[in-house]
């Protein structure tokens, strides 16, 4: 089965916004065994958008559309596939209802552009869309299939998962089933050395990629056979084995972040964590807090990037301070123990580094990193370079220190 995108709007041939939509996407049809030969982007023109549907390949079965579905001027879409496909606008009074409660629950009134949006071509299916105002809809000629789908990411998805992906799965006669495992810390190139034995000996319909991003490889091992049983059995076995390879470097399977693990394993343990940050600026506890009913486990955290803050707010000691530097050994355990002490958690996680792109020295050069937990039994700390990219040094440093924290937890009674 083969697929098309066609993104609409200026502002992601501008730069303004960064086109992840298409990237989700094609991640999702590969996942179902669906090949995306082509994507293309086009500005919010009649003309733009009348060429882009008019090159879709003879062959491609599905062609998803996004963007231009919106309330205002330039949303084009719906009517350009009106004409497209020789329909007439109908008004929907059920559509309408379901702007007007999403309104409500706003405190706020539909205005006349959104009852313009209760309006769909009669020659498509519409798809309702309940965490928005757009609904999706569906068209069909000569065996092809295109879905138009608001640009809006989180309704994007939610028309896909709940609408287009439940029939392409169904059409679909491909037996692909994939693992995922996810390795921190180790980069790409290394873990690729690591696993080039493990990787050259897989079996027959057994393909492997690394999915790289800062910090974080995701590995997905992907199985394409003749059933939905073979594909099982080939996966079971290559799992296994890459379990004895790997070990505790892979800190989830299925694709879990961290954050989630770990607040699972404090969970578990009956314990509870708190953060003291200086060159991450409050990055791990705002990474911890991201999921839900993280309050049974993180107690709260303190951004000290100042000497004094370090001094006053958790007790670094100020000789230490001012004999090795706020980037040393000694002030960031005492740092972590800090917080733990403080704000009376079981564990204290704690950053000091240089992120830049000014401080750098021979001794402590830019993306110089200390980072610290102190716990039950535990007091660790160790230095890192993490380069001179800032918000990339930031993301690898709280990576770091949450999978040591998942390390010593997974060790905890």
């Amino acid at each position: 089965m083969q697929a098309e995108v066609i993104a609409i709007g200026t502002e992601l041939l501008l730069g303004q916004t960064i086109d992840s939509n298409s990237a989700w996407i094609g991640e999702r049809l590969s996942e179902l065994g669906v090949t995306l030969r082509r994507k293309t982007v086009v500005a919010d023109r009649v003309d733009d958008v009348l060429a882009a549907l008019n090159a879709v390949m003879a062959d491609t079965q599905w062609v998803i559309i996004t963007g231009g579905l919106g309330p205002t001027k330039d949303d084009l879409t719906k009517g350009i596939l009106n004409d497209f496909f020789g329909g007439r606008l109908v008004y929907h009074p059920e559509i309408y209802s379901h702007i007007e409660a999403l309104f409500a629950r706003m405190g706020r009134v539909p205005g006349a552009l959104n009852r313009e949006q209760a309006e769909v071509p009669d020659v498509c299916e519409w798809l309702p869309n309940a965490v928005g105002t757009a609904p999706g809809m569906l068209f069909e000629r000569k065996g092809q299939r295109f879905v138009s789908i608001p640009g809006v990411p989180f309704e994007m998805k939610h028309i896909m998962e709940t609408h287009v992906l439940p029939r392409i799965r169904a059409e679909s006669d491909a037996h692909i089933e994939h693992r995922f495992f996810m390795v921190q810390g180790i980069p790409e190139s290394e873990l690729a050395e690591r696993m080039v034995d493990w990787e050259s000996s897989l079996a027959k319909g057994l393909s492997l990629a690394y999915l790289p991003s800062p910090g974080i490889v995701k590995l997905r091992l992907t199985a394409r056979t003749a059933s939905d049983h073979a594909a099982h059995l080939l996966l079971d076995h290559a799992s296994a084995s890459l379990r004895t390879l790997l070990g505790r470097d892979i800190f989830a399977e299925n694709i879990l972040s961290i954050e989630e693990v770990v607040g699972e394993l404090l969970k578990a343990c009956g314990q509870t964590v708190a953060t003291a940050e200086s060159c991450t600026g409050g990055s791990i506890a705002a990474l911890l807090t991201r999921i839900p009913g993280s309050s049974q486990y993180v107690q709260g955290g303190i951004v000290a990037y100042a000497n004094e803050a370090k001094i006053q707010l958790l007790g670094v000691p100020e000789a230490d301070l001012a004999q090795h530097g706020a980037v040393s050994d000694p002030v960031v355990r005492a740092m972590a123990r800090g917080a733990r002490q403080r704000l009376n958690a079981d564990w204290g996680l704690a950053s000091s580094g240089i992120m830049g792109p000014d401080g750098g020295s021979a001794a402590k050069p830019l993306g110089t990193v200390w980072l610290a937990v102190s716990g039950p039994g535990v007091d660790w700390a160790a230095r890192f370079q993490m380069g001179d990219h800032r918000e990339r040094s930031v993301r690898k440093s709280v990576l770091e220190v949450l999978s040591r924290l998942r390390g010593f937890l997974a060790d905890s009674p």
